[in-house]
């Protein structure tokens, strides 16, 4: 396996942040929308640039994607951003009827997604968004890995006509993928061609599988790493042939195994090319209050974790 190393860790909400600034210079129909997390959502310079383009809703994300519907219908792209548990839980039904049903250009910005918000705890940690925005027809799901990855994601959805859900965190993270890389909706993101068997990731747990795929390497595991950035629409052709080649998956994701990546990839598979599947993901619990790192270990998403779902896997195989 080719060596992958990161430059920096750096948190994917500034990926947002920035892109959401360069956007604001650039593009004169790009307004955002914020329910009282301007900083958090890294949207401040944003705001500060652009106060005529920026509304600051308060505690009152319902009526915060309301208003970027309405924004969207006289020809405006906004962006609306808060926590991952708000913006797909709490606003779900004005998500569902003024967004989707009506195809409307809303970019859904949800930070602070998964178990990584960390001490914030269960109430504040979305491990289902993806399976919520999964559901809703024409709603685009993009889940990027870093923070180059969530600059671009960012750009591909401002230039995208129609719904997006984007996904980011909290934490710093390894920024690994390319500066200037071509963000495509849709197009999985190959880090690494293998043969004995397939890791599809998605979001931070990418980091974890390329030392996992690094490890199996070291112990003469060929592994196919794939980057599921965009989980609708999913890349079935690269997840067919990537399987047809190898005959063995791993999932990993930072969300429930109910509804996320997982699910995914098994429904292509199911009905195009049947093979064993192992899940590393969050197995249908809530979360809890702790750092990063030991939730990590607690819910079973380290680099070992994915390094034994391989293993396991692959003894699966026909």
């Amino acid at each position: 396996m080719k060596q992958i190393t990161f430059t920096e860790k750096k948190d994917t909400r500034s990926g947002f942040g920035d892109a959401l600034t360069e956007l604001g210079k650039t593009n004169p129909n790009v307004v955002a929308l914020c329910a009282d997390l301007t900083g958090s959502l890294k949207m401040e310079k944003f705001a500060e640039n652009h106060p005529e383009r920026f509304i600051q809703t308060g505690i009152a994300e319902a009526n915060m994607i309301g208003i970027a519907a309405g924004l969207a219908t006289s020809g405006k792209i906004p962006f609306a951003g808060t926590f991952a548990v708000f913006a797909s839980g709490r606003t779900y039904d004005q998500i569902r009827l003024t967004v989707a049903y009506s195809h409307k250009n809303v970019k859904i910005a949800a930070s602070h997604s998964g178990i990584s918000v960390g001490e914030d705890g269960a109430s504040h940690q979305m491990n289902e968004d993806l399976a919520l925005m999964r559901a809703l027809p024409g709603m685009v799901v993009i889940n990027p890995c870093d923070y180059n990855q969530t600059k671009a994601a960012t750009f591909a959805a401002a230039e995208y006509y129609g719904p997006v859900y984007l996904r980011f965190g909290r934490p710093k993270v390894p920024n690994f993928t390319p500066e200037n890389q071509k963000f495509e909706i849709g197009k999985a993101y190959y880090i690494n061609e293998g043969t004995d068997v397939t890791i599809f990731a998605t979001g931070h747990p990418v980091w974890q599988a390329v030392e996992a795929a690094q490890i199996l390497s070291n112990q003469g595991i060929s592994v196919e790493l794939i980057n599921i950035h965009t989980l609708k629409p999913i890349d079935s052709k690269a997840i067919i042939e990537s399987v047809q080649k190898t005959k063995a998956v791993v999932t990993v994701e930072e969300h429930s195994v109910i509804g996320g990546l997982g699910d995914a990839v098994s429904s292509v598979l199911s009905t195009n090319y049947p093979a064993p599947v192992e899940m590393v993901g969050i197995n249908d619990t809530f979360g809890e209050s702790g750092t990063t790192e030991d939730l990590y270990e607690k819910y079973g998403l380290t680099t070992n974790n994915i390094v034994q779902a391989a293993l396991k896997v692959i003894s699966r195989k026909m």
